[in-house]
């Protein structure tokens, strides 16, 4: 199978792990050793500057944090729009990347345009994402340029599989639990 790294996996409806359900994870990485990523739609009700003083330079104040997934929760994950593409671990769009631990907070706060501070982070073992893939738990999608830094993350999860057209479109207006409809 190809990389899928900078692409979206969407939750299908049928996906139950609550963990997972609804969300749409940007991949960082993708190989045949395993995958790793970001859940893109699941702010917390905490400010980056409660969860992470050391990061108050890179954020405006009441900037949320977000849970990036279950795996390592204890661990600071930070996605950036960069002003100079060679600032960033690239992604998406040649300016979207990874901050990694060495990347100097003071001179970011200049290069950054966009912040995005993440708890945590979704992973897979090798072989383990392809499985899900197979059972179609997962949606694959190619990301635009508003889906990463959202400011509507709760409906991101409906706004992918809308404009994706056709039967993704009924997806996207299926209620959470459908025999309440």
């Amino acid at each position: 199978m190809d990389s899928l790294r900078g692409q979206l996996l969407v939750a299908s409806p049928a996906l139950d792990d609550p963990n997972f359900r609804r969300t749409v994870i940007l991949l960082g990485e993708h190989s045949h050793r395993g995958a790793v990523g970001l859940v893109l739609n699941r702010p917390s009700p905490t400010e980056v500057v409660e969860a992470v003083p050391a990061l108050e330079s890179l954020v405006e104040m009441g900037t949320t944090f977000f849970i990036g997934g279950p795996v390592a929760p204890s661990v600071v994950m930070v996605l950036a729009r960069m002003s100079d593409p060679e600032d960033a671990g690239t992604l998406e769009g040649q300016v979207i990347g990874f901050l990694s631990a060495e990347t100097d907070l003071e001179d970011l706060g200049h290069q950054a345009v966009e912040t995005r501070v993440f708890a945590g982070y979704a992973g897979w073992g090798p072989g383990q994402l392809e499985a899900e893939l197979e059972r179609a738990d997962w949606i694959v999608h190619p990301p635009e340029e508003g889906d990463i830094f959202t400011e509507e993350p709760d409906r991101l999860w409906s706004a992918v599989l809308e404009r994706m057209g056709g039967q993704y479109s009924l997806l996207a207006r299926m209620p959470l639990d459908p025999s309440l409809n």
